[in-house]
């Protein structure tokens, strides 16, 4: 069974690194979620209000459509994306974007989704990776989501940083 996820994108860098390379890369930090990541799970790419580097002008929105295509496995060597070093990582297949800036804007959302049980402090929510979804929030996201979904191929031109050189791993 296929399960879905948020997957929480805190930098420009990442994100074009994300968009360009059709991958994920995670952090050390030991998290269950991302251990139970598997081939085919969907996920929402989302792009947290700092993203952007500027968080009073920017909000926070889902801006992609993603399936995993392998399951996570550690690098040989750490990879450096925006001074951070990740671990490990997997394949995406991205389906589709909402070109920059744009997006589906996530707080509006969050007392209708289950995976904020307390709305209040929703953003507590986000300080991982990944956060997983229910089927009904997927459903949910999915609807509002794809109507302003056009192509990687078309969108990618619209994130000035997805055309950036990759930062080689930390030791090269």
């Amino acid at each position: 069974m296929t399960q879905s996820y948020l997957v929480v994108l805190g930098h420009r860098d990442a994100i074009g690194w994300v968009l360009r390379e059709e991958r994920m890369a995670f952090p050390s930090t030991p998290r269950a979620e991302v251990a139970a990541l598997r081939a085919d799970d969907r996920l929402f790419l989302y792009a947290t209000r700092g993203a952007w580097l500027n968080p009073t002008r920017d909000r926070s929105r889902i801006i992609g459509l993603a399936y995993a295509r392998s399951t996570v496995r550690r690098f040989d060597e750490p990879l450096e994306i925006a001074g951070r070093a990740f671990v490990s990582g997997c394949d995406l297949t991205i389906e589709g974007l909402v070109p920059y800036p744009g997006g589906l804007e996530l707080q509006p959302l969050v007392e209708q989704l289950d995976a904020f049980p307390k709305p209040q402090a929703w953003g507590i929510y986000l300080r991982r990776a990944l956060l997983q979804l229910s089927d009904a929030d997927a459903d949910d996201l999915l609807a509002r989501l794809t109507p302003n979904l056009v192509s990687r191929r078309d969108a990618l031109g619209t994130y000035p940083w997805a055309t950036s050189a990759l930062t080689p791993p930390a030791g090269s």
